[in-house]
């Protein structure tokens, strides 16, 4: 005769319960389910680096000549082209070799202080262009801007920063300014833009990494084009300018013609500052 412990009717402790068949089915199912939508999402991702990855772009390379309805030019930040000033339109030269950060210095132009921002936009460099303007004894009216863009956010602190001070954003004929770098731009209460400069817009990943699935990213990217647009009306530019950088992949550049620049308001002064 069974034993109370050995018997059939008693209930092994519930830690220690055999699962039913059912619920191994609908454990692995689940699993699978997920492993499923992983996968998608993976595939998603992948295909839409691939291009890149495999086929880079093939249109002209940024140096080529652009004309109206041909602006579209390849746009690698780490093999940018040199451009060097020309002596007498800049307050200090520079090479193409861009910092990898913002480089500032304030020298002395035709007799007043310049501030020069130089190189990308790195994290952090909001504060730091903050905390420089502070210390200094005399400030700047002027900012030469010489930049292949860098972090959208601290472009847009930056130039919330500078238009704060009132100062005035000026480009030479030899400058870029590409990515993120046109929203600095955009700060100056005075904007003077040489025909020749280079200036640019292209989508933007906000910080995000591409490899993120797309339902991790798409919130974040959607709320940074708005404050962007928001940005850009605070600053008196038209808005309507995103509409080149949201169709131009992150590997290309969509280069402003002077004519652009003057009607999306992000010049608005063709004098001589410099």
């Amino acid at each position: 005769m069974p034993t109370e412990r050995e018997s059939p009717l008693t209930e092994p402790p519930a830690g220690r319960r055999k699962k039913s068949p059912d619920t191994w089915r609908m454990l692995r199912w689940v699993l699978a389910a997920q492993l499923g939508f992983a996968a998608v999402l993976l595939g998603t991702d992948l295909a839409q680096l691939a291009p890149q990855l495999t086929w880079p772009s093939s249109v002209p390379e940024l140096t080529d000549p652009i004309g109206p309805g041909d602006q579209i030019r390849r746009f690698t930040p780490n093999h940018l082209p040199e451009r060097l000033p020309s002596p007498g339109n800049r307050p200090i030269l520079d090479t193409g070799d861009m910092p990898g950060r913002l480089v500032f210095a304030t020298p002395d132009w035709q007799g007043e202080p310049v501030l020069t921002l130089t190189g990308r936009i790195a994290e952090g460099d909001a504060l730091r262009v903050a905390e420089y303007l502070e210390m200094l004894s005399v400030r700047p009216k002027l900012v030469y801007l010489n930049s292949p863009g860098g972090s959208v956010r601290d472009a847009l602190a930056i130039g919330r920063v500078l238009r704060m001070r009132e100062m005035n954003t000026i480009m030479s004929a030899s400058d870029i300014c590409l990515s993120a770098c046109p929203y600095v731009l955009a700060a100056g209460i005075t904007r003077t833009v040489d025909p020749d400069a280079m200036v640019g817009v292209h989508q933007h990943y906000f910080g995000q990494n591409t490899m993120l699935p797309a339902f991790v990213a798409i919130e974040k990217i959607q709320r940074g084009q708005g404050e962007v647009m928001s940005y850009l009306q605070e600053m008196g530019v038209d808005p309507l300018i995103m509409r080149h950088a949201l169709v131009t992949p992150s590997d290309e550049i969509y280069l402003l013609t002077p004519a652009e620049r003057d009607s999306y308001r992000l010049t608005n002064d063709t004098g001589d500052q410099g």
